[in-house]
């Protein structure tokens, strides 16, 4: 399958602001997240200061930002103040603070005030259902679930996100993110499922060009290398 004919939206994932302008030049990418980690590995030093120049750029597609507290008031105040930064801001919300404890109660108070959430951190069935009721059907929302990170555990995370979607249809208003994905198959079984949006990272974004490639060339690519990289080494027998 091309590039052009994907009917799944792509997000493009990180924190280096001059990687998200080029690829905000891109029509194929559809929005952008980010989150604290990628932030710091990107050496970000403020992150106001961070969001608010890259807002001043990006306009015209929606953008996560995550809140920073672990204690519910606090990420209330964060979450209120990150929504005015911008009409396409979207604030992530972790589905739980660091001690587990749910943050469904704090989601629907956002939600109910008009704040666009993009509840993340998800890696069970039972959070996608027990978010999705406290997300206003008027509102617009995220749910990102970390699919990779499932994959990661040895854990298929197809037969998860087939329900999660399932579960997404009682608000048409939130769409479901398949979240770290680790390969572009991901990005094909996400479709295929009808997950409404991929969050890719660069490298992933650097593999999309090989989209219908032939496996022949593939092959034919890989000989080429050993060949390429053998030379350079000045290896012999």
């Amino acid at each position: 399958m091309a590039l052009a004919a994907l009917r799944i939206k792509i997000f493009a994932d990180g924190a280096d602001k001059a990687s998200m302008l080029e690829l905000h030049a891109k029509p194929f990418i559809r929005g952008f997240t980010t989150n604290p980690t990628l932030m710091r590995r990107a050496g970000v030093a403020n992150y106001r200061d961070f969001a608010r120049d890259v807002l001043s750029h990006i306009k015209d597609r929606p953008i996560s930002f995550e809140v920073l507290s672990d204690e519910p008031a606090e990420m209330e105040r964060q979450a209120l103040a990150i929504a005015d930064w911008a009409d396409n801001v979207y604030v992530k919300i972790p589905v739980s603070t660091s001690d587990g404890e749910p943050c469904c109660a704090l989601v629907r108070r956002l939600s109910d005030r008009g704040v666009k959430v993009n509840v993340t951190a998800i890696t069970t069935l039972a959070q996608v259902r027990a978010i999705v009721p406290v997300l206003n059907p008027g509102v617009a929302s995220y749910v990102s679930v970390l699919a990779g990170r499932i994959a990661d555990t040895g854990v298929d995370p197809v037969p998860l996100m087939t329900e999660a979607v399932r579960a997404l249809r009682a608000n048409p208003s939130a769409e479901l993110i398949w979240a770290s994905p680790r390969e572009v198959l991901n990005i094909l079984q996400a479709q295929e499922i009808g997950c409404h949006i991929i969050t890719v990272t660069q490298d992933i974004l650097g593999k999309l060009a090989l989209l219908g490639r032939s496996l022949e060339e593939c092959s034919l690519d890989t000989v080429r290398m050993f060949q390429r990289d053998s030379r350079a080494a000045g290896f012999y027998l």
